[in-house]
């Protein structure tokens, strides 16, 4: 099977589910305060201004480097920022599709609640996620970190099929980016776990890979150049800082 010549996943701008997450988790609060479903969640103005400049570091690129197909998450968000991306890239902008299996990881009835009100709410299944692990638990009604894994390579199998040879560029979500390089990295659970849990991904941030040797191999890892060079705010929960870095070999 042929390789991609060049695969790159940027995390969806910032959206206004990421704001009300962190502050009821500053808050110590059990539930995220959030009246619509996940997949409605829209950009904040910032989210916007992010998805713009990644079309605008789209534009910029020489020709021959610039992603040639666009696919995006369904939800909301990441298609406000793969639109937004698109149309800032101008004359020539890539075409862009919509994929589900980019869609964030679903969370079932854990949905809407904090690390706090999973504890509180629903003892039974922190029991379960930490005997089960974070890689194999499932919540009722939601996906594992394996269900997402073993979509996304479905997703890549079709990809390397349609589109062999050519540079394509991901809209997805936190979750999704980490079992990508899981998936084409082969990473081990352990190493996974490990980056899960020492980076938090800034929105907009770029993780990309490139083919060498006829197999991708990673290029840029969090990398949010594109946003500082043009002055646009970086933004990203938790404690992790992401640092601007060089542009991305691609």
């Amino acid at each position: 099977m042929s390789e991609l010549a060049w695969l790159g996943v940027v995390r969806h701008g910032q959206s206004a589910g990421n704001v009300a997450a962190e502050r009821a988790e500053a808050a110590g609060e059990e539930l995220v305060d959030l009246r619509i479903s996940d997949a409605d969640v829209r950009l904040t103005e910032t989210g916007r201004e992010q998805g713009a400049a990644i079309g605008r570091w789209m534009a910029e690129l020489p020709s021959r480097e610039r992603p040639q197909v666009v696919f995006s998450s369904p939800y909301r968000r990441a298609m406000q920022t793969a639109e937004l991306a698109v149309a800032a890239a101008g004359f020539g902008a890539p075409p862009l599709l919509m994929d589900e299996r980019l869609r964030d990881r679903e969370l079932g009835v854990l949905d809407l609640l904090t690390s706090r009100g999973v504890t509180a709410r629903r003892p039974e299944e922190a029991e379960r996620k930490r005997r089960l692990g974070r890689f194999y638990y499932r919540p009722p009604g939601g996906e594992s970190w394996a269900d997402v894994a073993l979509r996304l390579r479905t997703l890549l199998g079709d990809l390397r099929l349609e589109y062999p040879g050519q540079r394509v560029l991901l809209v997805a979500h936190e979750s999704v980016i980490f079992l990508l390089r899981y998936v084409i990295e082969r990473l081990s659970q352990e190493r996974l776990l490990e980056l899960v849990e020492a980076t938090t991904l800034a929105n907009a941030s770029l993780c990309s890979w490139r083919r060498d040797d006829g197999r991708l191999r990673p290029s840029v890892f969090n990398w949010v150049g594109h946003l500082t060079e043009q002055g646009v705010p970086t933004t990203q929960q938790e404690q992790v800082v992401a640092q601007p870095g060089r542009a991305p070999r691609r």
